[in-house]
């Protein structure tokens, strides 16, 4: 329903939506297939759909994509432009699409603008007589997260920062480019620009990349991203960042020297937190964790019952497929039986997008003999398995796949697979481990051949001795 008045325009809603996420726009679908009244407010017109269709996984794993494509004898310049121009063209399809599959059905309405809260029922957009006010009986927040910028003296104002959103939508390939962070999103980016030709040098904290692995797979994926040709400093910590004409030379400390190295573009992957500054959340008496993030409980409940709080803004897992999750939890809730709860994850899997790509679920080799288990160890070079063809038809061999079994039970516990169309075998080496599949019967199963789930045919069997 909507009220005009002199204050702006009052509407109601039977649900609330702030943010075009895949979590909200998911809820937001069957709730409007359901028969109710649905407002989505999103606060960019450059982000319907969410983070992932316009700036994340798509965008990026396009230029993953397109980077691999490029030949010795392309100009790199304008090979770049030419992918990022594909990569604009397919966001902006999507992008359109997501606003006119919503906003088209009878009973949604799409709000662009930033909302913020004014009561536990109520938010706001816009101000004066553009001001809408829109309350709702349930409230999903959804606005996902933002960068940190770490507190790095020169960096904050240097002209050569960039985001992973400006790598992304500029059509000029910088010749160099720092990277400080040696995470999943710096090391994506580090290898989509390395193979577009530039010149990447990676700075990370800590003693090594991929701490969360294991010392082995992290020594292969080095090894893999070294290979390429990117610099690789570790253990390392960033001074200062200072700009001298056309370049920005970015000062750091390595084995108690002080050293510099020059950038025309400098990335800071060192994290990403909830972003909740502007919606007001104590107008809504919403808590908060000390991060930041929206607190919820395992069914993704506020304090407050009738607010959820779906995505990267909650504080748990950064990715899209687990915001997804999120929207099956809330709608168990709000047409289901309401017994669907964070806590019934098992076995989720995550990929880093290097080339070739790293997958990985479960428990470490380390985690597992910490926790005290009887394991056996499952582990091979991509080189060396015989019944992998494909890594050889599609000319790429680097790698290596390992997998951690209990040893009385014969369960999966965890996996580690770098190798190509690793995010792909994860998911039934992770539908195995969710269904209590056996390592005899992933060993024993039958699967299209060339392909690279058939590798785990032969894997299973190289039991490492430890």
């Amino acid at each position: 329903m909507e009220n005009a008045t002199e204050e702006g325009t009052a509407l109601t809603a039977d649900v609330l939506v702030i943010g075009f996420g895949k979590g909200g726009k998911t809820v937001a679908h069957a709730m409007t297939d359901a028969g109710r009244r649905v407002i989505m407010v999103e606060q960019s017109d450059q982000m319907y759909g969410g983070t992932c269709p316009n700036v994340g996984c798509v965008p990026t794993k396009m230029l993953v994509h397109y980077s691999n494509e490029k030949r010795l004898e392309d100009s790199a310049q304008e090979f770049f432009a030419n992918s990022i121009a594909g990569v604009r063209a397919l966001t902006s399809a999507f992008r359109a699409g997501n606003y006119a599959s919503l906003d088209g059905k009878d009973t949604a309405t799409v709000i662009t603008g930033a909302a913020s809260f004014v009561d536990p029922h109520t938010v706001a957009i816009g101000e004066g007589a553009d001001r809408i006010t829109v309350s709702a009986t349930t409230i999903l927040i959804n606005t996902g997260s933002e960068a940190i910028l770490p507190d790095i003296p020169g960096l904050a104002n240097s002209r050569h920062l960039v985001s992973s959103t400006d790598l992304i939508q500029h059509d000029r390939l910088p010749e160099r480019l720092v990277i400080i962070g040696g995470g999943y999103l710096g090391l994506e980016f580090a290898s989509i620009y390395r193979h577009f030709g530039t010149e990447v040098t990676v700075i990370e904290a800590a003693d090594r990349l991929l701490p969360r692995e294991d010392e082995d797979i992290a020594e292969v994926a080095t090894e893999i991203l070294a290979g390429d040709g990117i610099r690789i400093i570790t253990n390392a910590g960033v001074v200062d960042v200072r700009d001298e004409g056309d370049a920005s030379f970015i000062t750091y400390e390595h084995d108690g020297e002080t050293k510099t190295v020059q950038a025309d573009a400098i990335l800071a992957a060192t994290g990403r937190r909830p972003v909740t500054g502007a919606l007001r959340l104590d107008a809504a008496g919403v808590r908060t964790t000390a991060r930041g993030a929206v607190e919820v409980d395992e069914h993704l409940r506020t304090s407050q019952p009738h607010i959820y709080a779906l995505g990267d803004v909650n504080g748990g897992p950064q990715f899209t497929y687990v915001s997804l999750d999120d929207a099956r939890i809330v709608l168990d809730q709000l047409l289901g039986d309401g017994i669907r709860t964070t806590t019934d994850r098992v076995a989720v899997p995550h990929t880093l997008f290097i080339t070739p790509p790293l997958a990985t679920a479960g428990l470490t080799e380390r985690e597992a003999r910490s926790q005290g288990r009887h394991i056996t160890v499952s582990r091979e070079r991509v080189a060396d398995i015989v019944a992998m063809p494909r890594a050889y038809t599609v000319e790429e061999t680097r790698g290596v796949m390992k997998f951690i079994v209990d040893a009385d039970t014969d369960l999966i516990l965890g996996a580690a697979i770098l190798s190509i169309d690793a995010q792909e075998i994860i998911n039934t080496v992770t539908l195995a481990m969710r269904h209590g599949i056996t390592a005899t019967q992933l060993r024993d199963s039958i699967y299209t051949h060339p392909s690279s789930t058939e590798a785990l045919n032969e894997v299973f069997d190289k039991v490492v001795a430890r």
